[in-house]
Formats: C-alpha cells, structure tokens, sequence
C-alpha cells in the first residue's frame, strides 16, 4: 500500500509518501481500506518530536512511523472475533488514540487496523470527506461537554472531569472557529445552552449560521471586556493566556481547557469558586455511534478547511502551520 512515513522528527517535508506493508488485522480488530484521513494537532506534534513536552516526555519511537488517528472508509477485512461489523460497511473511527499518541496512529495510509471498539458507522448523510474530519473534534468536545464515557486516569489532574449541564446556561467557546470549536458550539447550542462564540472576524457568518447568542472577534476587543457571568468556558485554545477568562465566570462556574500544559492560575480559580478541569480524548465507538446520529440528521456538521490528497500530507501541514484555520484539513486516501 502507500502511506506516508516519518523516518526523522521534522518540518512538514520530512512526510514521505512511499510504499509501506499493508496491515493485517489482529483479533478483535478490521481492516479499513481508508477513503479519508483527518490532520489533527497530536500529528504535527509527534511529527516535531513534541517539542513543547519536557525532554523526558519526548517520544523515542522506532521510525519509520505512519502519522494520523481520524479514517473514515470502507471495512475490507475482518479479524477474528469481530462482531457489529462485516467487509463493505462504511465506518469512521479515532484509531487507538491515546494509546498510540507516541507511535503514530497510522491512519495517513490506504489501509489501517482499527480496533472494533474505536469503530463506529459513518453517518449515511456526509461523505467520507467530512466524516473523517470529525472523529478527535467531536469526540474531544463531546467528552468535554456531554459525557466523559470512560473512568480512565487523567494525565493532567488528580480527580475526574465532569461535564456541566449546559441547558439555560451561558456557555463561551474559544476558538470557535477551529476543528474542536466549531463542534463544541454546535452541540452547546443543541443542549440548550446560549452560546458566546470567541473566534477571528472572518468566522462570524459562520458562528451566526449555527445559531450562536453572541460573537466576540478577539482581533477588536477582549473577550473579558464584554462578557460577564457565564456559567462554562471551553477554551481550545490553551496556554498560559487562559486565566483571563476567570473574571467572566460565575462563583461556582467551570473553565475547560482543552490544551491545559502552561495553565498555572488555579490558586486564583479556587479563589473565585471556579473548577478548572480538563481530560485528555480517548477513542470511543459507541459515542462517535451516538454523535454520528447527529451529523446524519445536519443537527451538527463538520466544516472543512481544506482538501489534500495523501500524497501531499507535507502541503497539509504546511496548511495547519499558517494558522487561521475554519474547521478540519482532510487527506483523500482513495
């Protein structure tokens, strides 16, 4: 088959679409002939090394690695003890994420093992385009704000995150114009929540067709400028930057963050009666089953940013590193 490889941590031109083995499926796993793959922030992480990380967090795989965790396609081979699905149904999945956070997920290739648990049905009412862009976004943000779904330790705090009831609560979203914002706007909307949407300009008709209360552009004023009491933020942003959005929240309201590593303000958060929480996004079938009810209906829907195919990941990336993005980069595998 043909995938794209990393033989050394790099730029984006150290991505090399080359000939690789094709998988074969281990028990409990099938075989996805790819049709799609979504680029996601932990690819361009783990194709620099993770740099960000401290140097005794710092991956040390064996290369070549193939990139990637979001597929959507078609099974073209089951393993042993594979039930729920058969060769021909079309599926999405977020592959072995985080398990396989430092070894690469392998999904930038025309064909992937995926375990059944992480597999779910692609919604019949998008193409595999779109499916693909969905998995990590929309499992993160569902994992945020709608239901946890696993009892796994959390890498970045000692107790649980708990999401929030949303309905009549005033929930703001930072970075809504990104791949995990703009779903994360979409499903508070759809739990009832009002809805203030943080993002660039060039967003604003995009959050005002979802629907959202309020639209805050960072470029012309400071979010913590014009909002006051509201109940949750997601910021998807991250960084050290986060605690000004202390001030705009409730006694008793909760900041999200899903980027956590530079936060430092919790001494001020805990002063102000607010819960800073966060979790790290797990592969999960049965939710992706559940949210994927709702992109087949267009109760939500996933905004693509750009198109590549897997033969020019390193122009993707490329993509990714100039900023501004509006919804997901895919990869065409077929």
């Amino acid at each position: 088959m043909k995938a794209v490889r990393l033989h050394a941590f790099g730029g984006p031109e150290v991505l090399r679409y080359e000939d690789a083995p094709r998988p074969r499926p281990g028990p409990g796993e099938v075989i996805v002939r790819v049709h799609a793959v979504g680029v996601n922030p932990p690819d361009w992480n783990l194709r620099e090394g993770y740099r960000s990380l401290p140097p005794e967090w710092r991956p040390n795989p064996s290369f070549p690695l193939i990139l990637g965790s979001d597929i959507s396609g078609v099974v073209d081979e089951v393993g042993e003890d594979v039930t729920g699905f058969g060769v021909g149904d079309a599926v999405y999945a977020l592959v072995r994420f985080p398990r396989d956070v430092m070894e690469g997920g392998k999904a930038y290739a025309q064909y992937v093992s995926v375990p059944v648990g992480d597999l779910a049905p692609k919604p019949a009412g998008i193409d595999h385009v779109h499916a693909a862009g969905a998995p990590m976004s929309l499992l993160t943000a569902w994992q945020f704000l709608i239901d946890l779904g696993h009892d796994e330790p959390n890498p970045f705090q000692p107790f649980r995150h708990e999401p929030a009831p949303l309905e009549g609560k005033t929930v703001v979203v930072n970075g809504a114009g990104g791949g995990v914002g703009h779903l994360a706007v979409q499903l508070a909307r759809w739990q009832g929540a009002r809805v203030v949407a943080v993002a660039s300009g060039r967003n604003e008709a995009l959050m005002r067709a979802f629907g959202v209360d309020r639209f805050v552009d960072y470029t012309q004023e400071a979010v913590e400028d014009v909002v006051r009491d509201a109940d949750v933020v997601l910021d998807a942003v991250g960084g050290e930057q986060a605690s000004r959005f202390l001030p705009i929240l409730k006694p008793g309201g909760a900041l999200f963050l899903v980027y956590p590593i530079g936060f430092s303000a919790h001494a001020a958060a805990e002063a102000r009666d607010v819960t800073v929480s966060s979790t790290q996004v797990r592969s999960n079938g049965a939710q992706l089953a559940q949210a994927g009810r709702l992109l087949d209906d267009g109760t939500i829907r996933v905004v693509v940013d750009s198109v590549f195919p897997l033969a020019q990941a390193a122009k993707a990336h490329e993509r990714a590193a100039a900023g501004g993005l509006q919804g997901k980069i895919v990869l065409t595998a077929a």
